[in-house]
Parts: structure tokens; sequence; C-alpha cells
């Protein structure tokens, strides 16, 4: 039999806040963490705005040496972990490092170091590039990273779909643990694209708005004046353990893993499929794998990017596999809050369904002023509302036709 997997411990570094405790307020309360950016000079961009993590000091969780051998995505992974590894009780030397592992989300990597050592080698020659250069740009590294700080020796890689990466990784993670290779695994997503060659290359394909007035209202997923994403950045990290290694051990539980769905659109390079067919076999994939019936969902974290197409397209996705449920069912977007935070996006969104389920609420959709015709769910609009959350799906989908969705449950003896 497959082994009972629960979530023991959460870390987050979000453009809401640099703990998970400080996120889930901020997200319960409904807080925008969208401003102008500050990490370049932005002034020749179309947008000028990001979801940018905030008053974050590597120093404040490794030594400066450590630090400066990574990129700002392993910063935030090794931050976040750190958190969660403290809030789950796992400190060094309480498990067996060959049953520990670390499995992460990354859509892209190091997309700072790539850029520096670039205008190294365009401005000064080959011979100035950076020496350490590849070891901190390769997506990889990010885990990497995180299992050499607390010296996971189990298995250890980057999931790499895109926007479903986080949500990826913690379905793949969910495997080792129910077949017994491990006992607990550190994993969620992590992302750090806010730079020049980042902001405007979404811009030339237009996927980000610019609402460059008022940024705290540019993320307005479902909303009908909405007129793209904004860019986040952060990690979201959860540790997914064995349920009898936690108990055994008294650990706290939030929330117990129920199941996860996969699929491709295979239909377009970046826009979704028109009837959502991908979205909708992942999540009755999901619903199998759980043995569930819809019926048995309260809350869905929606992907809900705030863009034209995909809103309305997972709306539609929803009511296809709901049917009559889907009018009951609260649906809202964290985004409107976080910003896109794109490879990272699947893991900060499972630790805010955990909690939801946990404690009993659902979270709000920011923004949400007058609602798309074509959006005709219950977004929780502007305002979240306490409630039993028995079961949450959280969505995930991403360019290249990815789709990742995850339930969790309540935890019952």
């Amino acid at each position: 039999m497959k082994k009972r997997v629960v979530i023991t411990g959460l870390g987050a570094v979000t453009p809401v806040g640099n703990s998970a405790a400080e996120s889930w307020q901020a997200v319960k309360d409904g807080k925008s963490g969208v401003g102008m950016i500050t990490l370049f000079d932005a002034a020749d961009f179309a947008t000028k705005i990001a979801a940018e993590v905030k008053g974050f000091e590597a120093k404040n969780f490794m030594d400066g040496k450590e630090s400066r051998k990574m990129d700002r995505f392993s910063q935030f992974a090794v931050a976040a972990s750190i958190e969660a590894m403290r809030d789950a009780g796992l400190e060094a030397g309480s498990f067996d490092p060959e049953r520990g592992a670390c499995v992460l989300g990354v859509g892209i990597g190091g997309f700072w170091t790539i850029e520096e050592s670039l205008r190294a080698l365009v401005q000064k020659g080959p011979s100035r590039i950076p020496p350490m250069t590849i070891p901190k740009l390769i997506a990889n590294i990010g885990p990497g990273n995180v299992s050499i700080h607390f010296d996971l020796r189990g298995p250890c890689y980057t999931v790499t779909t895109a926007c479903s990466s986080g949500t990826d990784a913690i379905g793949s993670a969910v495997r080792w643990i129910e077949n017994g290779t491990v006992d607990f695994v550190v994993s969620g997503g992590v992302e750090a694209t806010i730079t020049p060659f980042g902001i405007g290359s979404f811009n030339v394909i237009q996927a980000l708005s610019t609402r460059n007035d008022a940024p705290e209202k540019a993320s307005r997923p479902f909303d009908k004046d909405r007129d793209g994403f904004v860019m986040g950045e952060g990690a979201g990290i959860v540790i997914l353990e064995s349920l009898e290694h936690a108990l055994a051990r008294g650990a706290k539980i939030y929330a117990e893993y129920a199941g996860y769905g996969i699929s491709c659109d295979a239909n377009h390079l970046t826009a979704p499929h028109p009837e959502g067919r991908g979205a909708v076999s992942a999540m009755k994939m999901a619903l199998a794998d759980a043995g569930m019936s819809p019926g048995d969902i309260d809350y869905i974290n929606a992907h809900g990017t705030s863009t034209p197409i995909n809103d309305p397209t997972e709306t539609r996705a929803i009511r296809e596999v709901f049917g009559e449920h889907a009018g009951r069912l609260k649906v809202s977007s964290t985004k409107s809050m976080t910003g896109h935070m794109l490879g990272a996006a699947g893991g900060a969104e499972a630790l805010f369904s955990a909690l939801a389920i946990h404690e009993g609420f659902f979270p709000p959709t920011a923004n949400l002023e007058e609602p798309d015709p074509l959006c005709d769910l219950d977004y929780v609009p502007n305002k979240g509302i306490a409630g039993d959350v028995r079961a949450a799906m959280s969505n995930t989908f991403g360019f290249g036709g990815q789709n990742g969705i995850l339930i969790l449950k309540k935890y019952l003896k």
C-alpha cells in the first residue's frame, strides 16, 4: 500500500512577506505586493511594475560567503527551506540524511546571473566571465543548494514545466515518500526573473499588465478590465512527510496530500486550448488519483493569472469538470496579491491551500470590481471568508500547454 503523505512544515519568501505567516496574513487581508520596479531602471520598459520580494537579506539566513555563490533564486530557495524545516521541527541530527530529499520547481533559473555574465562577456571579453556563472545559473542548483545546506542525500532535482513547475515538483516528490524511498521531501517552487531581460521578453509578447499608474490594482484576475499578468518572484516551500514518520515524532500536520494530475494541451506554445481540454483532463486525473468526486472539493486556488485568455478558459474548464457543483465552489486567485511567481507559483499556492484547509478560510481575489461576464463563478471578491475547507484543489498552467493540479485535504486520523 502507498504511504499517506502529509504537510508538516511551511516556508515562504513572497512579494507580500518574507515568511509563511506574514505572506498568509497579507493574502487573507487582500494586501497587494505589486509596486514600481526597484530592482533595475525600468524607465524604458512598457511595464514598470512588478511584485518584488521586499527587504530580503540573504545574510539573515546564511553566511555571506555562501550567499555570494548563489543566484537570487537559490537564495530564496534556501531561505524558505530553512523556515519550512524549522517549522516542521526537522533540525540537523534529528533525521537520517539518506531519508531526506529535495525536489523543487524552477521555471527558468538564474536570470540575474545570465544577464550579469553576458554583460561581462560583451563589455569585457570571454576571459572576464565570472567563474561561478554556470554553478549559479543552472536550474537544478536551487535544490542542490538546499540539499547541501541540510545534508539531504536522497533524490535531489528540479522540475521545469513553466508556471506548473512548483505543482509538478510536489506531485513528483510525493512518489518518493509513497513508495518508501524517503521519509520527507523539501518541495515547492522558486523563481527570480524580475530582470530587464525577463520583463522585456514578456513585454514583447504583450503578456504583462501595463497599468503603471496603479500598480496595486494591476493584478485583477477575472475582472473585465484586466490587461495582463504582473510578474512576481520568490519561493513557496512545503515539507512533505510520510504520515507514519510525522506521527512517530509528534509533528504538527497542516493538511494531507490527496491527489495529483498532469497533462499537456498539445495545442499552442503560449495559449491554453480554447476549451481548456488539458486543464479538464488534469483536474479529472487529480480527482481520480485522490479517489474523490467533484462534490468533495470546497475550494480551488485558481491559476487565475489576470490575462484576457486564461481566466475565462479556466472558468470554462472548472464548469466542465465540476458541473452543478461549480456554482457551490469558492474559487480565488492569490495571484491578485502576489503577482504571478512563475515557477514558484505552484509552491506558494500549495502553501496557501494548506493553510486555507488548516485554518478554515477562503482567501479572496483582490481587485475584482466588475467580473468578466465569461467568468461567472464565486471568486471570493475582495474579502476572504471563514468556512470549513475539507479539500482544496490548486490549479497551475504553463507555456507549452503544461497543466498541473494538486489536491490537498484535511488530515483526519
